[in-house]
C-alpha cells in the first residue's frame, strides 16, 4: 500500500490537520476530500463581512492555493465519504472512487438541525453553515426589505447586526425566555436585547416558527403567538448536529461525538479525529466535552497530526470563542458548565462594555467579555495556568484585570 493520508473534511481542522502534518514531518501523500467546492476557509465571517458582500472567499480562504500547492497537499472537491473500510483502510467515495489509506482523519464537522414547517419548501428560507449557504443569503438579502431571524443564538445575532447595517428590518424569535439562554448568563442575554433593540431589531422571546406564508417567495412568518412577522428573508438558527455517521457505521465509539482521546485518536489506531465532531477530554476542565469552536478544531488537528507521525502532542487547550456584533467584541474564556454565582464588572445596563464571570464553589471557571479585551486576557490566563483569581474584588473597576490574578509562587 502507497503510503497515504486521506482527510475526510475541508473544515478548519481539515487543513489544520494537512497543514500539520508537513510540520510534524509527514513525508507521504496528504489528500483532502471536501464535500465543498472551495479550499478551507475562515468560517465565522460568513455571518458578518461574507454575507453582508464586504469579503469575498478569497478574502477569508485559510490559505492560498498556492500554500497547499507547495507542500504537495492534494484537494478532492465536491466529493462525499460515503464509507470506511477499515479493514483494507480504504474508503469509498460519492465519485465513485475507493481511495486507499494508510492514516485517516475525520474532520467531519456538523451539519445544521433543520426544522420541518409547513411552508418551509418556499424561497427565501435559508439556513447558514457553507460559504454555499452565505452566498444565497447575500443574494437575497440584496432585494430584501424584512428579515426574520429564528434563533437568537450567537449566528442568529450576528446575522441581525449584519442585515441592520443594511438598513433592514429585522425581527428576531427565540422560543426561550431570552436570547442566548443555552450559552450565557441572564445578564448578558439582557446586555445584547438592549444593544439590539437600540439598534432597532425587533426580539420576540417565547416564540418560534410556526409555519412561513407566501406563494411562491416567503413573505410572512406565522409565529407560535399567533402574530404574522413580515418577512423577505428568513433565516434559521437552532443548532447543529455532530457528523457522526460515518464513524459509527464504521464501527468507531460514538458518544455525543466521535470519541476520542487527548491526542485525538480514535478507537482504531489508524484513524483520528478533530473538530466539532468529537467528543474529547480536557484535562484542564476535567471532564469530556464537545466543542464548536474554531480554536477547538485548530488545536485539537494539530495533535491528531502529531499523532499520526507518531509523536505526542497532548490537546488540553483552554476553550475559548469569540462574535462580534455592530461594535462588540465579545471573547469568551472557558465553560460555564453547572456554574452557581455570576459577578458583573462594568455597566450592563447603559455601558456598550461587560465582563460576566461565571463562578462554581467559589471559583471562577469561565468569563464573557464584551470590549473588554483586558479581562479576557488575564482570565484566559489565569484559567489556562490553573492560577488563583481574585473574587472578592472582580466587580471594583479600580482594580486592574491583571492584578486580580493571584500569580504562583
Amino acid at each position: 500500500m502507497t503510503k497515504q493520508c486521506i482527510i475526510v473534511g475541508g473544515s478548519h481542522a481539515g487543513a489544520q490537520i494537512a497543514i500539520s502534518l508537513r510540520t510534524e514531518g509527514w513525508d507521504a501523500g496528504i489528500l483532502v476530500i471536501s464535500n465543498e467546492a472551495h479550499l478551507p476557509y475562515h468560517r465565522p465571517p460568513l455571518s458578518k463581512g461574507f454575507v453582508s458582500g464586504d469579503k469575498t472567499l478569497d478574502d477569508i480562504l485559510l490559505r492560498p492555493a498556492s500554500y497547499f500547492e507547495k507542500r504537495n497537499i492534494e484537494f478532492v472537491f465536491n466529493v462525499n465519504v460515503e464509507s470506511i473500510d477499515r479493514v483494507n483502510q480504504s474508503v469509498v467515495c460519492s465519485d465513485g472512487v475507493t481511495r486507499s489509506y494508510s492514516k485517516l482523519a475525520l474532520a467531519t464537522g456538523a451539519r445544521v438541525r433543520k426544522i420541518a414547517l409547513p411552508g418551509d419548501h418556499l424561497a427565501g428560507i435559508h439556513y447558514l453553515r457553507s460559504a454555499s449557504d452565505a452566498d444565497a443569503i447575500r443574494a437575497d438579502a440584496r432585494k430584501a426589505n424584512s428579515a426574520v431571524i429564528v434563533g437568537g443564538g450567537y449566528i442568529g445575532l450576528e446575522l441581525a447586526a449584519s442585515f441592520r447595517k443594511t438598513g433592514m428590518s429585522v425581527t428576531v424569535l427565540e422560543m426561550g425566555s431570552r436570547v442566548l439562554a443555552r450559552v450565557a448568563a441572564a445578564q448578558v442575554s439582557d446586555f445584547y436585547t438592549r444593544i439590539h433593540r437600540e439598534e432597532g431589531v425587533k426580539i420576540v422571546t417565547e416564540t418560534s416558527a410556526e409555519s412561513f406564508d407566501g406563494m411562491e417567495r416567503v413573505k410572512a412568518v406565522r409565529g407560535t403567538d399567533g402574530k404574522n412577522y413580515d418577512a423577505d428573508i428568513v433565516i434559521i438558527g437552532v443548532g447543529v448536529i455532530p457528523n457522526t455517521e460515518l464513524a459509527g457505521e464504521a464501527g468507531l465509539e460514538i458518544n455525543n461525538g466521535i470519541v476520542v482521546d487527548e491526542y485525538a485518536q480514535t478507537s482504531d489506531p489508524n484513524i483520528v479525529a478533530a473538530g466539532d465532531c468529537t467528543f474529547h477530554p480536557n484535562k484542564l476542565l476535567g471532564h469530556n466535552l464537545r466543542l464548536e469552536s474554531v480554536p477547538n478544531a485548530t488545536e485539537q488537528a494539530k495533535s491528531a497530526a502529531a499523532w499520526l507521525c507518531g509523536n505526542e502532542k497532548q490537546y488540553s487547550s483552554l476553550p475559548w470563542f469569540w462574535s462580534d456584533q455592530y461594535d462588540l467584541k465579545l471573547q469568551i474564556a472557558g465553560v460555564n458548565t453547572d456554574y452557581d454565582q455570576v459577578i458583573i464588572r462594568g455597566n450592563r445596563e447603559s455601558s456598550r462594555s461587560m465582563a460576566a464571570f461565571y463562578l462554581k464553589d467559589g471559583l471562577v471557571i469561565a468569563a464573557d467579555c464584551i470590549n473588554r479585551a483586558p479581562e479576557f486576557a488575564a482570565v484566559k490566563k489565569a484559567l489556562s495556568k490553573k492560577l488563583a483569581i481574585n473574587v472578592t474584588e472582580l466587580a471594583n473597576e479600580a482594580i486592574t484585570p491583571r492584578d486580580l490574578i493571584i500569580e504562583a509562587n
